[in-house]
C-alpha cells in the first residue's frame, strides 16, 4: 500500500513538472517567435514530448496562451496594487509601480514581453472584474486627481501616458535598440511619467 501511494505521488509530481516545463517553453517560444509562428509541435519538441502528450495537459494552443496570459497578467496587476498600497502620495505610488514594471521585466523579460505582445488578443477573454495592470494604475491616477495631487484631466489618457513611458522602452529593449535591463532606467522613467501626469 505504501508503495502504491509513493508511486501515485511520484507520478503527480512528474506530471506537474512536465506541465511547468511546457509552460516555460511556451512562454519562451511565444516571446521569441510569436504565438502564430509557434506550433504545438515546437513546444513539444522543446520539452522532448510528443504532441499527443502535450495535449494531455492542454487542449489546444489557444487554451495554453489564454491560461498563461490570464494567470500572469492578473498576478502582475495584484503585484502593482500591493506596491501602490505601500506608499502614501500619488507620486510615490506611481514611482513604486514603475519600479515594479522595471523589476518584473528584468526578472523575466520573456514573460513580460509575452504579456505585452499578446495582450491585445487576450484582454477580452478575461473574466469580468478581473484585476488588470491598467486598472491598478488608473486607480492611482483617479485617487491622485481627486486629492488634487494630479491636475484634472482624462484619467484614461493619463493612464495611457504612464504606460507609454514604461512600455515603449520595453519594446525598444526587445528590439535591441536600448540596453536590455529596465531597472537602471527606473528613475528616469519615474520622472518622465510624473512630468506627463502633471504637464496639463
Amino acid at each position: 500500500m505504501a508503495n502504491t501511494k509513493h508511486s501515485r505521488s511520484a507520478k503527480g509530481t512528474a506530471s506537474g513538472s512536465t506541465r511547468s516545463q511546457i509552460e516555460a517553453a511556451a512562454i519562451r517560444l511565444f516571446a521569441e517567435k510569436g504565438v502564430t509562428e509557434t506550433s504545438i509541435r515546437d513546444i513539444g519538441a522543446a520539452v522532448d514530448i510528443t504532441e499527443g502528450a502535450l495535449y494531455r495537459h492542454f487542449h489546444s494552443k489557444d487554451q495554453l496562451v489564454r491560461l498563461l496570459f490570464e494567470r500572469h497578467y492578473i498576478a502582475f496587476a495584484e503585484r502593482l496594487e500591493a506596491l501602490a498600497a505601500t506608499e502614501h502620495t500619488a507620486r510615490e505610488k506611481v514611482a513604486a509601480m514603475i519600479r515594479g514594471f522595471c523589476a518584473a521585466h528584468d526578472e523575466d523579460p520573456r514573460l513580460f514581453r509575452f504579456l505585452l505582445f499578446v495582450q491585445h488578443g487576450q484582454l477580452g477573454k478575461l473574466a469580468p472584474g478581473a484585476p488588470t495592470p491598467v486598472d491598478a494604475v488608473r486607480a492611482v491616477v483617479d485617487a491622485g486627481i481627486a486629492a488634487g495631487e494630479i491636475p484634472r484631466q482624462d484619467p484614461d489618457l493619463a493612464t495611457a501616458l504612464v504606460f507609454g513611458v514604461v512600455l515603449q522602452p520595453v519594446q525598444f529593449s526587445a528590439y535591441g535598440r536600448i540596453a536590455p535591463e529596465m531597472t537602471p532606467l527606473s528613475g528616469h522613467l519615474e520622472a518622465a511619467a510624473w512630468a506627463a501626469l502633471t504637464a496639463v
